[in-house]
């Protein structure tokens, strides 16, 4: 899965299918911005429209995390020295 850009999350607002049912919004989010899903070759709202619940709600979460703009304060121990401390690890631009 790869970081969401604006366009991810407007453009899919202008389908018809959000427009008449807007919790197929996540399906066209997803559909978008998941770039590998095992071996399939391509990725499209039809997959994601076929997913178990449990693997589309594991999606939407590893979405929001990655996507969030909220602090993602850690805490870290030394295997050295034992100290702990809290560090906010850098964001990569694809998961």
């Amino acid at each position: 899965m790869r970081l969401a850009t604006a366009a991810d999350e407007i453009l899919p607002q202008k389908d018809p299918r959000v427009q008449s049912n807007p919790a197929y919004l996540v399906v066209i989010l997803l559909s978008r911005v998941v770039t590998r899903l095992g071996s399939l070759e391509a990725i499209n709202p039809k997959v994601i429209e076929n997913l178990f619940a449990a693997d589309l709600g594991y999606l939407q979460d590893f979405y929001n995390r990655i996507n969030s703009s909220e602090s993602r304060q850690i805490t870290i121990t030394c295997p050295h020295c034992q100290q702990a401390f809290s560090m906010e690890p850098e964001r990569a631009g694809e998961f």
